[in-house]
Order: structure tokens, then sequence, then C-alpha cells
């Protein structure tokens, strides 16, 4: 009997240590900014969990390049089921790992410039590099790349590192396509420009806007922000007349993932309305999938880039490298 009530009681033990409704979880690596109170990963943790009755956990690292640096360290062991903050500059990068499956998702809601086929990462929001300034301590903003290159070094620009950061990447690839080989030249007069190098955006934006520097690498999309949540047009970008490099923020489903059904149920979820009505006034990006609210008239003011300027993912694959080392040994010196 003794044998019995304590068969009984191990039972009871063991039953009450599993919760009544254990919920499925999906786990998402994304950068700091997407989780933020302010950002997009809130709102979008609460409505994909009231749609799926799962538990969505968001994993956050600096910025997108770091993103990649984690999960090829991780590698195959990693516990993200996706990666949520690459851009089109890293996925033949990160698919040459071998670390993530195809998508599985219907593109028929995805809308970005130049169209949409890859079927391992699905883009959730674009939009266009720009030096933004601060019009209450630049009276004469660069009006081009070559303005802001040459320009009065007393007048200081706060940049992301490309190593681990997308915008930073996206202003050295920006500074590339404009001056091609004679880029390090280009960076040589630039540093005397630039305040610091950080990490990620969310340290440079915040440097910009403690009043650190009259500049900052950052959107054409920022300003909108400025307008909207604080009803000002103190801070605006500088449309360059070489053209804007743009960037698409994608998603992609890891080979974890792929074993998790609620991975594939995210994805089509990161096209619709549930998740694209909040980038544009959360993450301050234009939506990449089907929206059910416009955008904010404020929008519409902002900076339209009279030229697109992009590198295919694969010839960044190739040169990603040695273009970082090249600005690296320029911004070292």
């Amino acid at each position: 009997m003794r044998i019995l009530l304590s068969l009984v009681s191990a039972l009871a033990i063991s039953a009450a240590a599993v919760p009544a409704f254990a919920q499925e979880k999906l786990t998402i690596y994304t950068y700091e900014s997407f989780t933020a109170e302010w950002g997009p990963g809130p709102q979008v943790e609460k409505a994909f969990e009231a749609e799926c009755d799962c538990d969505l956990e968001f994993v956050s690292v600096a910025d997108g390049v770091a993103l990649l640096n984690r999960v090829r360290l991780e590698g195959a062991s990693t516990k993200a089921d996706i990666v949520l903050g690459l851009d089109t500059n890293l996925t033949a990068e990160a698919e040459a790992t071998g670390l993530f499956a195809p998508s599985g998702t219907d593109l028929a809601n995805v809308n970005v410039p130049g169209g949409w086929t890859d079927d391992v990462f699905v883009p959730f929001d674009y939009g266009y590099f720009a030096v933004v300034y601060d019009t209450e301590k630049l009276e004469n903003p660069p009006k081009s790349m070559k303005e802001l290159v040459e320009g009065d070094p007393e007048q200081k620009i706060v940049i992301q590192d490309p190593r681990t950061s997308t915008p930073g990447l996206g202003l050295l690839l920006w500074v590339k396509a404009v001056y091609g080989d004679e880029a390090p030249e280009a960076w040589a007069k630039l540093q005397k420009r630039v305040l610091t190098v950080t990490p990620g955006w969310s340290e440079s934006y915040g440097l910009f806007t403690k009043g650190e520097a009259p500049m900052v690498l950052s959107y054409t999309t920022s300003p909108a922000y400025h307008v909207i949540a604080e009803n000002t047009k103190r801070y605006q970008a500088a449309a360059f007349e070489e053209g804007h490099y743009l960037q698409v923020e994608v998603a992609g489903i890891t080979t974890t993932g792929a074993k998790n059904p609620l991975s594939q149920k995210f994805m089509a979820f990161m096209t619709g309305p549930g998740f694209q009505d909040v980038i544009p006034e959360t993450n301050w990006m234009f939506p990449a999938g089907r929206t059910e609210k416009p955008l904010h008239p404020a929008f519409a003011d902002l900076v339209q880039p009279a030229k697109t300027l992009t590198f295919g993912p694969e010839e960044v694959a190739e040169n990603r490298k040695a273009w970082v080392d090249e600005w690296l040994a320029v911004m070292s010196e």
C-alpha cells in the first residue's frame, strides 16, 4: 500500500509540474530597435499571439549584421526559428551558410521596388538611406554625397559600423556605388566629419537627437516620426543628387524553424495587415506587404530619391569583406 501511495503521489507531482494548457512557442531573433517599447515588436507579438494561441519570443541583438554573425556562430544548434532583420545586402551570404530553409510563403502580398522572387527570404519593409539633419543647427545641409564628403569638418555626422549594422553597411555600399574604386579617398575625407561610429542605428540616432551632432546616417522616412509623434519638422532628410541606396529588410526561416509549424504561419502573417499596418509608424519604413490602413499624409512629404542605388546580393557577398577592410583601414588611421 505504501508503494502504491508513493506511486500515486509521484504521478500527482509530475502532473502538477506540467501546465494545464502548454502553448507552442516560436522564437524570433531580431534587432533591438524592433523590440523596443516604441518599435513594432510589442504590437506584432500581441497580434500574432492572439491569432496563433502560441508564445512568441523575440531575442534581440544590436543590429542586422550582428544577427547574421550570431546565427552563424550558433550554427545548426541555434534556437532561432526565424531571423527577422537581415537585408538584401546579406541574403546571399546568409543563404550560403546553409542555415536557412525555403520559406514556403505565398509572395502575392509582397510589394517592394524591383519586385521579389527569392524563395528563402521574405521582405517585411523597405526604405532608402539618407543623411538626416537638424535644421536648427545646419542651415545648408549637403545636397550630394560629394558635398557630404567634402563639407566642413566642424559639422559632424554620426554613422554606424558596417561590421555590425545594416545601415552602416548601407552607407559603405552607398559610398562605393557613388565613388567606386575611389571610395577609400572619399572615406579619408569623410572621416574628418565623423563624430563617432556606433554598433547600431539606435545609438547613433540617440546621439543625434541629444544634440551631439547635427547629422546622422538614417533613412528618408525618419522625419515622418518627428512630424507624427512630435509635431515638428525640425529634423529633415537631405536629398542627394547622386541618388539614395535602397534597403529591403527580410526575414528567413532557419533549418531549426523549418521543423516548427508556427514558422510558416508567422511568415504568412508577416505579409498581411496584422504585421504590415504596424510598420510605417513604429519601424518608420515603408510596408512591404498588404496593408489595410493608408500611410499617414506625412509620408507624402518625404524625400523621393531621384535615383535608386543598389548592388545585387551576390556582388555584396563576394566583396563585403574586402570593402569593409577597405573602410576599416581608412577609419583606423
